[in-house]
């Protein structure tokens, strides 16, 4: 067996003395423990020598690709006839079996072999000491990183920070400017700000038109919409502003023209940027957007600086005064930073905003580093976790929506009445009471008056009390001066009730008295009335007595009440 070995001064070639001592790898690292043991164990047999540094940077390129070079190959066919091959890389070991048809061998045997001929190098191969490979190694390091910088253009960041910060300078100035024009002309034709709000509509307008006297006379159909461009016409034939000189108007135009021509090379710059920030950090503008991922590129220096920042850094990243401060006076800290400018947190709620923020700070952290680290040139991690964001907004919005309706699931719960159901807690256990007439007390009434009373709900009444209003029912019914008497002992007893707040404690005590007594008659005629049946006409007794008895616990009528009966009774 042969060992394939890489170094800075060229390809090296070991035969392999015991194989036998492969087998037992964990003892592997003792046999290179010195260099006679691991000559014991390896040999050198062929070594290939770099001619200068481009040849050595070329060979080294085309390993970190997986590939055979021009030297390596002829290196091979000299010495590996039915040999079999240790590699270091099983994708360049695969290579080589397809193009020169050499068995190639790589697993964990042949990684500790190697690991033990690095340790005892200079002592396996002749001629070349260690004060001199070191330099060769940190030549060879510094010319690889020169050519892969120098090949791949497209991971430089620095014209994104160049690009963005230019862009923010011409936001302002393009700001400043069109105020001024805004202003400027503004002496002239006060009117056309608040018709035309827009600043880049207002310069073409301004430059179009010069004086207002003129607009009666232009087409501005394609500058303006049409009812734009009507109430302009209307406002400039009434307007109430100064007279303004020919030199006047001609600096203002120029003006005009500053603004329009800054306005067309952001519009460019801007598109540059996107075409930058797709192509160097595709996931990252997939996620928070070109503005906001180039922002925070130039807030952390670089992207790869960017990439070692965690989410929680990137979360507030241009809020560093707001943390600091809150901090030092132990308030809440800032939920965001440069973030905030995000489509996805402008999209959520304000009390969704910061749980957004966290998870789009989180998420953005990932696409940076695969952005700043990784092979991959697409942007299918973003669009991925943009996807997740989306959705994780919607159910948090679905989550409140539903807990306002009623139901945690986002429906509202309806419960429909139905009277005939018995079970559920939208149904009636038990029908609806009714009011039962029969609890009132009938003392100081007369038999036909109680008898309607109980006749008034019929189906709380007991089947056995139905004789007993048959039977009652055959008496006569009461003269009109029985029903003067009952109307004046109301009123008696209700002027009772209303003096008796003013009584003092004894005259109360009588009145719970005289309550007591009626609960105790209503008692027993209630029982009376359930012993119709069998007594009927000893019931008839019992409550004539009750009737009188009542009639004689209650006032006795006066004098004049009697002289009243009598005048009565003789009319």
């Amino acid at each position: 067996m042969l060992v394939l070995f890489e170094t800075p001064a060229g390809f090296a070639l070991f035969k392999v003395l015991d194989e036998g001592k492969l087998s037992k790898v964990e003892d592997l690292g003792k046999e290179f423990s010195t260099a006679e043991s691991a000559r014991q164990v390896v040999k050198l047999k062929a070594f290939s020598k770099f001619e200068n540094t481009s040849e050595a940077l070329s060979a080294a390129t085309l390993l970190i690709e997986s590939k055979p070079s021009k030297g390596l190959r002829k290196l091979l066919r000299a010495h590996c006839d039915g040999e079999t091959l240790a590699v270091a890389d099983s994708k360049l070991g695969n290579t080589i079996k397809e193009k020169l048809q050499i068995e190639c061998v790589h697993n964990n045997a042949v990684m500790e072999l190697m690991r033990g001929v690095r340790s005892q190098l200079t002592e396996l191969i002749s001629g070349l000491p260690s004060q001199d490979l070191a330099p060769m190694s940190l030549g060879l390091s510094h010319s690889l990183s020169r050519y892969k910088l120098k090949f791949s253009p497209d991971k430089v960041d620095t014209m994104i920070i160049q690009a963005i910060g230019l862009l923010d300078d011409l936001d302002k100035e393009l700001n400043t400017y069109a105020m001024r024009v805004r202003e400027w002309y503004g002496w002239h034709f006060p009117e056309l700000t608040k018709i035309v709000q827009d600043n880049i509509l207002y310069a073409k307008a301004v430059k179009l038109m010069g004086s207002r006297s003129n607009a009666a006379r232009l087409d501005f159909s394609e500058i303006l919409p049409e009812e734009v461009e009507t109430e302009l016409k209307e406002a400039a034939l009434i307007s109430m502003g100064t007279e303004v000189s020919d030199l006047d108007l001609m600096n203002i135009i120029d003006l005009c023209d500053q603004v329009l021509s800054l306005s067309e090379y952001r519009v460019q710059l801007f598109d540059y940027l996107r075409s930058r920030m797709n192509t160097i950090a595709p996931n990252l503008t997939a996620l928070v957007g070109e503005l906001v991922g180039a922002r925070l590129i130039a807030h952390g220096g670089s992207l790869l600086n960017l990439a070692k920042q965690p989410g929680s850094t990137v979360q507030v990243l241009g809020a560093e005064k707001a943390l600091f401060r809150a901090l030092k006076t132990k308030h809440a800290t800032p939920k965001y930073g440069l973030i905030y400018h995000a489509s996805l947190i402008g999209q959520a709620a304000p009390k969704h905003k910061g749980k957004i923020s966290r998870s789009l700070a989180a998420k953005t952290a990932l696409a940076i580093r695969c952005d700043a680290l990784g092979d991959s040139e697409d942007n299918s991690m973003g669009l991925e976790n943009r996807a997740k964001l989306e959705a994780r907004l919607r159910n948090l919005e679905g989550r409140e929506l539903g807990r306002s309706a009623g139901s945690a699931k986002g429906k509202p719960k309806i419960v429909f009445y139905d009277k005939d159901r018995k079970k559920g807690a939208g149904a009636m256990i038990t029908t609806a009471k009714v009011y039962n007439a029969l609890a009132d007390s009938t003392l100081g009434l007369t038999e036909s008056a109680a008898e309607q009373k109980e006749e008034v709900v019929p189906g709380e009444t007991n089947k056995e009390s139905e004789p007993s209003q048959v039977e009652t029912g055959d008496q006569a019914p009461a003269t009109d001066g029985e029903k003067k008497e009952k109307k004046k002992k109301k009123k008696a007893h209700a002027e009772d009730e209303e003096g008796g707040a003013e009584l003092e404690s004894e005259e109360i005590a009588k009145k719970e008295k005289k309550k007591k007594k009626k609960k105790k008659h209503s008692a027993e005629s209630t029982e009376l009335q359930n012993e119709g049946e069998i007594n009927g006409g000893e019931k008839k007794k019992k409550k004539r007595k009750h009737a009188e008895a009542e009639e004689e616990e209650t006032k006795t009528p006066s004098k004049k009440e009697k002289k009243k009966k009598k005048n009565r009774s003789e009319e």
